[in-house]
């Protein structure tokens, strides 16, 4: 199936690589922590932060039933805590070529877990 964009070729999904420590927790389980995950902003949706699969505790978590299909980003696969009974996480496996960096990353739901965005390190300090 083609991508959205070639209906909508102005359609805006802006990714960017970030240096800030971002983690995501549940209960006061660290879910995820990186320091070189991605922020994407997409047209008429919220910022959200994608985690390198390598910085995720796959431990934690166990595959969720169903997928869905974005169609500017493509296919994605869900997510659960161990146990638990609603996604709290999603993935694009095998991205839309316009956004073929979220191969390999990892987002959670913002109103399931806390995503918190610290400090770049090294932080940035003006010259004196």
């Amino acid at each position: 199936m083609d991508s959205g964009y070639v209906d909508w070729p102005d359609y805006r999904v802006d990714v960017s690589r970030v240096r800030n420590v971002v983690r995501a927790t549940l209960d006061g389980m660290v879910l995820a922590e990186s320091a070189t995950a991605l922020l994407v902003a997409e047209q008429d949706h919220g910022i959200v932060f994608y985690f390198p699969a390598a910085d995720v505790r796959f431990d934690l978590l166990e595959a969720a039933v169903g997928t869905s299909r974005c169609p500017f980003k493509g296919e994605a696969r869900y997510w659960r805590e161990l146990d638990g009974s609603e996604p709290i996480a999603w993935e694009y496996p095998d991205p839309y070529p316009e956004v073929a960096i979220l191969h390999g990353h990892l987002a959670f739901y913002q109103n399931r877990v806390s995503v918190q965005v610290g400090v770049a390190t090294p932080a940035v300090q003006r010259p004196s």
